[in-house]
């Protein structure tokens, strides 16, 4: 069930072929799991990871949502309104 996600008309794409954190990448580190943004693409990792890639490029460019995309999860998480927005279960559906 959705929150109370207002940024929801924010979605560019929801799917991504990347299959690493795009900063840890390029400094040759690890991360735990791995979030994609649903405005603009980027891959970074999670807050359980070292770096936090995927809240340090929010914060950064204050794109509201981003999913899960490690295998068997859906779920959408909205920086601003500090809630899961929704599940993804189909391209563009939530």
């Amino acid at each position: 069930m959705a929150g109370r996600c207002t940024h929801l008309d924010q979605i560019r794409l929801d799917h991504t072929s990347k299959t690493g954190c795009e900063e840890c990448l390029k400094a040759g580190d690890t991360w735990v799991h791995l979030r994609l943004c649903l405005t603009c693409g980027y891959v970074g990792c999670c807050d359980s990871s070292r770096n936090k890639h995927a809240t340090r490029h929010f914060r950064a460019t204050k794109h509201p949502l981003i999913r899960s995309i490690e295998p068997g999860e859906a779920w959408v998480w909205c920086y601003i309104d500090n809630a899961v927005a929704g599940e993804l279960d189909a391209p563009g559906r939530l």
